[in-house]
C-alpha cells in the first residue's frame, strides 16, 4: 500500500530509512564519508612516524617529545566537545564541513613551524579540526544505514584508520628520505579540498531534521532518498514502514540527555571505555617509531618496521566488522580489548630483548590486529547508545573524554620510559585495555540488530 504525503508525515523518518534495502546509494554515501574520515586519520597518524625526526631536530627530551605528541589531543578534546553540541543544534553537515577546513589549515600551518612551541600550537589547532570531524562521521553514517548492516558499515569506516596509519607510514618512508617532516604536514593539508565533495553529495541527516521538529524537510529528504533507492534497484514499490507514529518533539537536548536517568549509566560506561582505550592506544602508538629509533634503528627503517607492524590492523578491523554483526557489540569489544592487552604485554617483552625482525613483526602485527579491531567496535557502538537529539553530543563527549586519555598517554609514556623501559611502557598499555574491557563487561548493553529508535527507547 502506497502512503499519501500526509500519511508519510506521520511515519517516523527512522522507520522509513530502516525499511530501505541497502544499495549503491548507501555505499556511495559510505564511500564519501569514509574518505573524509580517512583523510582526517591520515593527519592523525603522521605523528607516529614524525615524532622521532622532530625530536632529533629540536633536541627534545623524552618528556618534552611526549608533551608535543599530546598537543593535538588537547585540540581533539576541544573539537570533539564543541562539534557534538554544535551538530545537535545546527546540524551534522555544516559542522562536518567546518571541521575539514580547520584541520586543513592546521596541517598547513604545522609545515611552517620553526620551533617546538609554535609546532605545538599548530598541532593543537589541527587537533581541533580532527576532533570535530571524527565523532561527526560516525554520527552521520549511523543515521543513514539500516540497523541490519549498520554495524558492518561503521566498523568498515573505522577500518580507514589502520589503512591511513599504513599510508602515513609509507608516505613518511619516501618523503623523509628526501625531504623533512614539514613536507608531510604540507601534503596532509591538501585533502581538505575534499570538503567540496562532501558539500555536494552528503545530505543533512533526516533523523536530525525530525528531532528538531522540521518534519516537512525530513519527509521530503527521505522521499528523495526513497526515489533514488527505487530507481537504482529498479523497484516499483517499497515495503511499508512498520510505525506510523511520530513521537512528540522532545524538549531536552544535548548534555542534559546524557545525564538523564535513562542514559546516565550508558554515559559513564562509554566514557570509561573511551578514556582507558585511548590512553593505552595513543600512549603506545605515538611512541612506537621513536622507541624503535631508541634501540639504534635508523629513521626510515623504523618507519618501515612500524608500517609492517600496522598491516595487522587490516584483518583486525575486517574481523571486527564481522564480529559486531555476528557476535554482538559487547562481546566483540571485550575480546578485542583483552586481546590487545595480551599482545601489548607480549610485544613489550619482545621489543625489549632486541629480537629478530620476524618475532617483532609477529608480536606487533597481532597487537595491532586487536587494537585496530577495538577501534572498529568503538565507532560502531558509541552512536547507537543515544537518541538522535543527543547522538552527536554523546559521541563528541565520549571522544572528548577519550582525548584526555590520548593527552595523558604519550606524556605518561615519556615519563615511564626512563624508569621502567619498553617492557614497562607496554605493560602500562595492557593495563589500560584490561580496565576498559572490565567496564564494558560489567556495565555495557547490547545493541546489535536494533534500530536507533528502539535502542533509545530501552
Amino acid at each position: 500500500m502506497k502512503l499519501t504525503p500526509v500519511e508519510l508525515m506521520r511515519v517516523r523518518v527512522g522507520d522509513r530509512l530502516e525499511r530501505l534495502p541497502v544499495c549503491s546509494y548507501h555505499r556511495f554515501l559510505f564511500m564519501v564519508i569514509a574518505l573524509a574520515f580517512f583523510f582526517d586519520n591520515l593527519d592523525l597518524a603522521m605523528m607516529t612516524y614524525l615524532l622521532g625526526s622532530i625530536r632529533t631536530e629540536f633536541g627534545l627530551t623524552s618528556a618534552q617529545a611526549g608533551m608535543l605528541g599530546s598537543a593535538s589531543f588537547v585540540g581533539m578534546a576541544i573539537g570533539a566537545l564543541s562539534s557534538g553540541m554544535l551538530a545537535d543544534r545546527f546540524g551534522r553537515k555544516p559542522v562536518f564541513q567546518v571541521s575539514m577546513i580547520v584541520w586543513g589549515v592546521g596541517s598547513f600551518l604545522c609545515s611552517t613551524a620553526n620551533d617546538p612551541v609554535t609546532l605545538g600550537i599548530y598541532r593543537l589547532l589541527l587537533g581541533v579540526g580532527m576532533g570535530m570531524e571524527l565523532p561527526l562521521a560516525q554520527t552521520l553514517l549511523s543515521e543513514f544505514i539500516p540497523a541490519r548492516q549498520r554495524g558492518k558499515y561503521l566498523a568498515l569506516m573505522d577500518g580507514n584508520w589502520p589503512i591511513a596509519f599504513i599510508c602515513a607510514g609509507l608516505m613518511s618512508y619516501y618523503v623523509l628520505s628526501a625531504y623533512s617532516w614539514r613536507t608531510m604536514f604540507l601534503l596532509g593539508a591538501v585533502p581538505a579540498l575534499f570538503l567540496f565533495v562532501v558539500r555536494r553529495y552528503v545530505p543533512e541527516s533526516p533523523r536530525w531534521l525530525e528531532s528538531k521538529g522540521r518534519h516537512e524537510e525530513a519527509s521530503a529528504l527521505v522521499a528523495r532518498i526513497e526515489a533514488t533507492v527505487m530507481r537504482r534497484m529498479k523497484l516499483s514499490s517499497l515495503p511499508e514502514a512498520e510505525s506510523k507514529v511520530v513521537s512528540p518533539d522532545a524538549e531536552v537536548f544535548g548534555v542534559k540527555v546524557l545525564w538523564s536517568p535513562e542514559y546516565r549509566n550508558r554515559t559513564l560506561t562509554v566514557w570509561g571505555l573511551w578514556f582507558f582505550a585511548l590512553l593505552g592506544f595513543y600512549g603506545l602508538n605515538t611512541w612506537i617509531g621513536a622507541l624503535l629509533q631508541q634501540t639504534g634503528m635508523g629513521v626510515t627503517k623504523s618507519v618501515l618496521y612500524t608500517v609492517y607492524i600496522s598491516i595487522g590492523g587490516i584483518p583486525g578491523f575486517l574481523c571486527a566488522a564481522w564480529a559486531v554483526e555476528h557476535w554482538g557489540r559487547k562481546p566483540a569489544c571485550v575480546i578485542t580489548l583483552v586481546g590487545g592487552a595480551v599482545m601489548a604485554f607480549v610485544y613489550g617483552r619482545v621489543a625489549g630483548m632486541s629480537p629478530e625482525p620476524m618475532a617483532l613483526f609477529l608480536a606487533g602485527g597481532l597487537m595491532q590486529f586487536f587494537m585496530f579491531g577495538m577501534w572498529a567496535v568503538l565507532y560502531t557502538y558509541t552512536p547507537e547508545l543515544y537518541p538522535t537529539r543527543a547522538r552527536a553530543t554523546g559521541c563528541g563527549m565520549a571522544s572528548t573524554v577519550g582525548r584526555f586519555g590520548s593527552l595523558i598517554g604519550p606524556t605518561l609514556v615519556g615519563v615511564v620510559l626512563p624508569l621502567a623501559g619498553q617492557a614497562g611502557v607496554f605493560a602500562l598499555g595492557a593495563a589500560c585495555f584490561l580496565a576498559a574491557a572490565f567496564i564494558v563487561y560489567c556495565f555495557g548493553i547490547e545493541t546489535r540488530g536494533e534500530s536507533l529508535e528502539t535502542i533509545s527507547a530501552h
